[in-house]
């Protein structure tokens, strides 16, 4: 397939303007540029055909079963996208006087009302615009806490080494050292890890829980207790808040603050389907360090983004919210905890989970012995899914778990996809001990086969260049 600036003839168009009614003012030379810039010209039926054929070519959530572990790729209701497209929504300017954006801002409002009960937070934000920016405000929020107490020795957030890799990150970029420990035998923190690091230099601790692979930690609230007792605060990571929402709640587990992934747990685009954004809670003594936009708190806060973030994705939430309700929010949890035990039990008679034991909204298998067994990979797997039109799960993450695939069905599959899923485990298990090179050369009927990986990483072409 063709890129789009290939496609493009000097002289299409595929827009129509009207002539200018107001007084044309041009920029001045030395602000002008020098040469037109690049950009593609075409028709608008060129143009609407290159789009349908990118469409043709990817796999979403709209196209089959996508398992993607910690990413929550659950179906968005398109009742979501119709109350975001309503023209008095559409329609407001960041700008527009306070006065005439009062629906906005009682949207606003009822949807950090909404989080905030389900979460057990104070306050809430709704301008990060994305999940790891949303981690960037909440640590920062801990940096400016100690500071404003004078309490500058505290450098280091400890980061389990399960964590996503944005959590190191994160606390790296707000300025703190970064202290991994290690997990236990069980998969979750290991207390006695945990304490070896605490001390007064400790700023806080970052986890998510559920953890990466799928198990509540049962010794949350000792977690937490630890890090108050040496001075820090507690960061939860909501990247798996799907799996307890209006179950349980991060504060009452003992947390300061938290962010959420609008588009995992509350049924907003996800990734190119963006924008996206992120909601901040934190408890009320954090609650003067929150982000705040002119819309809801006037003039002279401190901002992380312009203006009150990506608005329209917070009316989705919001639709999502108020459509399931108090009743439908914790049975989405349940459900997802049901359908990711469901999957795990069906396939555990081939492949094998790397913790066998009840979960919560996703599992990892662990494929060490068969590799040894067959040859075949966790990546040969992943591939191999991908010509029954299933998209791979997460590969080789948690590193805790060697030879990993983590799978997160959602509570929005039904059973007879899972059954299905199920099944296509068990062939694939049988055909890699039958014929483990189809599997190694395997996709063989998609767009695109086995790329060159290593390649593709370190000598990435990002940028088109007129021949």
């Amino acid at each position: 397939m063709k890129l789009i600036f290939e496609k493009s003839v000097p002289g299409r168009r595929c827009a129509i303007l009207p002539d200018c009614d107001v007084e044309q003012v041009s920029l001045p030379e030395e602000l002008r540029r020098e040469t037109a810039p690049a950009l593609p010209e075409l028709s608008e039926v060129d143009l609407s055909r290159h789009y349908t054929q990118l469409n043709q070519r990817v796999h979403g959530v709209n196209c089959g079963f996508y398992p993607l572990g910690s990413c929550t790729m659950k179906y968005n209701p398109r009742i979501d996208e119709d109350m975001a497209a309503l023209p008095g929504f559409t329609g407001v300017h960041p700008l527009a006087p306070a006065h005439a954006v009062e629906g906005c801002r009682e949207v606003l409002d009822t949807a950090a009302a909404y989080l905030r009960e389900i979460t057990g937070m104070d306050g809430m934000t709704f301008q990060p615009a994305a999940g790891a920016h949303g981690e960037f405000t909440g640590v920062l929020l801990i940096k400016q806490y100690h500071r404003s107490r004078g309490d500058l020795g505290r450098k280091k957030i400890i980061v389990p080494d399960s964590a996503h890799g944005t959590n190191p990150a994160t606390a790296a970029m707000c300025g703190f050292e970064v202290v991994n420990i290690p997990s236990g035998p069980d998969g979750c923190v290991d207390l006695e890890a945990l304490k070896a690091v605490l001390g007064e230099d400790t700023a806080g601790l970052m986890l998510t829980n559920p953890n990466t692979v799928g198990l509540f930690d049962p010794n949350i609230l000792e977690i937490t207790r630890l890090v108050h007792e040496a001075g820090g605060l507690c960061y939860y990571d909501g990247a798996n808040l799907n799996a307890v929402m209006g179950v349980v709640r991060p504060g009452d587990m003992g947390f300061d603050c938290i962010h959420m992934n609008l588009h995992k747990t509350f049924a907003t685009p996800h990734g190119g389907g963006g924008p996206g954004a992120c909601a901040v809670g934190c408890k009320a003594f954090l609650k003067p360090f929150l982000p705040a936009s002119r819309l809801m708190d006037g003039e002279g806060h401190i901002q992380v983004r312009s203006f009150a973030g990506n608005f329209l994705v917070v009316v989705r939430a919001l639709t999502y919210l108020m459509t399931l309700g108090r009743e439908g929010i914790p049975e989405a949890a349940e459900n997802a905890v049901l359908n990711a035990n469901y999957l795990m039990h069906q396939i555990k008679g081939s492949f094998s989970p790397a913790f066998d034991r009840i979960c919560m909204h996703e599992f990892v298998l662990n494929l060490s012995g068969y590799k040894k067994e067959t040859g075949v990979s966790a990546l040969d797997v992943a591939k191999s899914l991908i010509d029954y039109g299933m998209h791979p799960p997460t590969m080789y993450f948690p590193m805790i778990v060697h030879e990993a695939l983590m799978l997160e069905p959602t509570e929005t599959e039904s059973k007879e996809t899972l059954d299905w899923a199920a099944q296509v485990f068990r062939q694939l298990y049988e055909l890699g001990k039958t014929d483990p090179e189809a599997m190694h050369a395997a996709p063989h009927h998609a767009q695109i086969g086995r790329p060159d990986e290593v390649r593709a990483a370190r000598t990435p072409v990002v940028r088109w260049t007129k021949p």
